[in-house]
Formats: structure tokens, sequence, C-alpha cells
């Protein structure tokens, strides 16, 4: 959990749990070379006993010759739930003082009690796998939980033997709050009636929920490698479809992490809505969840933030020969020049990143003289051409069914006009009217490259 020579921030509420936290460290430091400090948040919520516990904790960071990072928040001015506002002002004092290099961890007293506590509380909401393993003894962003093998009894046994002072939270036996009554009632209740040892089982099967993710995690990180977040993310309806329950259940999971930022509001019906989609037989559906928009099409499936843009607006640029341009947004450059026929094959010039290379006539275009008026735009709804191999003019919208093309994809569609007739369409080719011949003498060749 801690190298010699870190930085640890002890997060100090003032209660037995965090108090003890705080003497154990000190004893630990000296051997393991430890740099502490201590962390309080006064969350405004219990007035004068707030200040009083901050300045309890300020008086043992004095004591112990330690720094002391205190933030002052007014929680209850905060909407919403109270309990997960005060969690959020922890979090973020937390990573700032991590991002700030004032500390490298933070260590908080959570015990095997808050554990039992936080396991038993999930498996009563509906929590899912991810959710049975509880309390992390370490997390990405920093945090570390050293006494997750204790009981809350143990910690103030120890406490009250050497005569050591705490503060009690008087809101701890306010049962309005969810938590207190799981700890004071139904805790209770389940180990007089069914298991005694009721806490250290919850904390096993934390246990083994922990580390059944961690195997996940790694597998889910093999097929989705990218943990960059993107407003929009596109999984394969196949590599759903042949993956286990098990496994495709969390490739959904995270791919709404990526695109949404977080899993907030996301259940189990929602998942399976898209588990569905991917074994269906229909191609195209969709489904909408809070701050998600999730749409099949073909043989794809997009997960997006709600409001995320499909595309670029509609766009049309003039093309000068030779010349190249770039579609908005996309990294994709559309470059033409004009190449004189030879009977010996040339050696290729073009890069590995060419996608598509199509030739047009060139005497098509008023016989090559002078600077023909091209232009490239998006597909626009009705836009139709006849194809090379087609005996007549098709809509496009046609050949994106034929091809299985996602809606997503269509609206950036790249189309070459001359003097507004269509002349070449990305993937489906040159108008049958301008495609080169074996009697063509110089061709325009079109070439699609990108990422």
């Amino acid at each position: 959990m801690l190298s010699p020579g870190q930085r640890a921030g002890v997060a100090v509420s003032g209660g037995a749990d965090s108090v003890f936290l705080l003497h154990a460290l000190r004893e630990l430091a000296p051997r393991l070379d430890l740099k502490l400090s201590v962390i309080h948040i006064e969350h405004g919520i219990r007035g004068a006993a707030s200040v009083s516990d901050a300045e309890f904790v300020a008086q043992l960071a004095s004591a112990s010759g330690l720094a002391f990072h205190l933030q002052k928040a007014d929680v209850p001015s905060i909407q919403g739930n109270l309990e997960q506002a005060a969690r959020n002002v922890r979090q973020a004092f937390y990573a700032h003082l991590i991002a700030s290099g004032a500390v490298d961890r933070v260590a908080t007293g959570h015990t095997r009690s808050d554990q039992a506590e936080t396991v038993l509380y999930r498996i009563v909401r509906g929590s899912g796998l991810a959710g049975l393993a509880g309390i992390l003894p370490v997390t990405r962003e920093g945090l570390i939980r050293p006494l997750l093998e204790i009981d809350r009894g143990e910690i103030e046994a120890w406490l009250r033997e050497r005569s050591i002072p705490w503060h009690e939270d008087e809101t701890n036996r306010d049962r309005t709050y969810a938590r207190n009554r799981m700890r004071h009632e139904a805790l209770p209740l389940l180990r007089e009636g069914f298991n005694p040892q009721l806490d250290q089982a919850l904390s096993q099967l934390a246990t083994l929920a922990g580390s059944e993710e961690t195997y996940w995690e790694a597998e889910v990180a093999r097929r989705l490698p990218s943990a960059i977040a993107q407003q929009t993310l596109v999984l394969s309806v196949s590599q759903l479809r042949d993956a286990p329950p098990a496994l495709g259940r969390r490739l959904v999971r995270r791919a709404i992490e990526i695109a949404k930022g977080d899993r907030r509001g996301i259940d189990f019906e929602h998942v399976e809505r898209v588990m569905e989609m991917a074994h269906s037989v229909e191609g195209h559906d969709r489904m909408q969840a809070p701050g998600l928009d999730v749409c099949r099409s073909f043989d794809c499936i997009r997960i997006a933030q709600t409001g995320a843009q499909t595309g670029t607006s509609d766009f049309a640029f003039p093309l000068q020969i030779p010349g190249s341009v770039e579609l908005p947004g996309s990294g994709v450059r559309i470059t033409l020049q004009i190449l004189e026929k030879h009977p010996a094959p040339q050696s290729s010039t073009r890069t590995p990143c060419v996608k598509v290379v199509d030739e047009l006539d060139w005497q098509r275009f008023h016989g090559g003289d002078g600077a023909p008026s091209l232009e490239l735009r998006n597909w626009r709804p009705g836009d139709q051409y006849q194809r090379v191999g087609r005996t007549e003019p098709e809509k496009i919208k046609f050949f994106f069914q034929e091809a299985r093309v996602p809606l997503w994809e269509r609206c950036d569609w790249p189309i070459v006009t001359f003097h507004g007739q269509i002349v070449w369409a990305k993937r489906f080719g040159p108008a049958a009217e301008f495609a080169a011949g074996p009697e063509s003498r110089s061709v325009l060749e079109v070439v699609e490259t990108g990422p």
C-alpha cells in the first residue's frame, strides 16, 4: 500500500477508526520512512460539533508534529443527497492534495465493520458483482484503506486500553440514515440470528468479488484498451453476441463508462437492454438511459453521451486539382491528382494509410481543358447516381443499406460532384459515365487517406 519515502496524508475525522489509524501509522512511519500529514474536512453539517471536531484533529496533528490540511465546506447548501455531497467534497479534496503533490497517498480509516455494512447494503440494493467488492484496499485515485482486516470493536478496545480519546459523531446514531439502520438494526439482527461471524463472511465475499473483478478488468482492457474519455464508442454486434454473458455485460459497462464518463444512473436493466440489441435479429434499434444514447445500426452498436454529435453539419468545398481537402473533424483526407496512363504499370508512391483509390476519366471533364468545377461535399438525403456495373441511377441511401453502413457514419460521407452531378462517392466509387477505362489517356485519381 505504502512504499518507503512516500508522503501519506491520513484522513482523520476525529472518530475512533481514524484516530487509531493515525497512531498506527505514526508508529510505522520511522520504519517505513513515511512522511505523514493529517487531513480533515469540516463539512459544516453539525454546527459547533463540526468545529469542535476540526479543532480536536488540529490539536492531534500539532501534538504529533505533523502538517495539517483542513478543508471547510458548506455541504448542507449543496443540492442533492447529503451523504453523497459530503463524499464528493472529501474525494475532491483528496484528489486536490494528490494532484498538487502535497501527498502521494491518502489513508482512510475504513474497517472490516465498514466493509460488512457496505457489502450488505449493496446486496440489499441489488448491486452487481462489481459492487460486492465493497471498499477497495487501494484505488486508482490514490486512496488506501489499511484497516479493512480489523473490526471496529477491536480498535475501540485498543484506544481505551491506552486512554486515547476520540470524538464520537452523534449522527452515527441517527437512524434516519439508511447506513445507520444497517449498522444498528440489520447487522446485529443477522449476527444474532444467523451468523455471529457475519462481518468476516461479508469481508471475505468482498475479497473474492474484488479478485474476480481484477481478472475481468484485465480481460475487458484487452478488448477495450482505450481508457481515454470520448463522447462516443462503437462496439461490434459480434463482439457482444459471441462473448460469454459475464464478459459481454462488462464490455457494455466499460463502454458506457468511457462514453459517459461514469455509470451513475445506469442499472442492470440498461445493460441487459444493450445485450438484447446485440442478440436481436433486427438490424436497427435504439434506447436512451440517463445521460446516454445507444443505437444499433446493422452490425454495430454506438454508445454515446446524450446530445453527442453524430457528425458535422453540412459541408461543401471547391476542389483544386491537384489538391486535397481534410474532412471536418474526421482526420480523413481526400486528394485529387491527374495521372497520365502508361502501358507499363508505374511503381506505387502511395502511402500505407491509403484506404480508397478510384480513377475517373479526365477527358470527360470538358475534355480536360481548363479547371472543371468540382466540389467535395457530404451526402444528403435524395442523392443518387449510376455506379459502375449498374444499369440505372440509384439512391446512395440504397447503397448504404446494401453495404450495411451504420446510420451515424452517413452524414459525413464524402461525395464529389461536377456542376452538381455526382461523379464519385466514398466506397461506392465513380459514376459509370465518368469512370476511367482502357481507352482513357489521363485519369483523375481520387485517393482517400485517414487515421
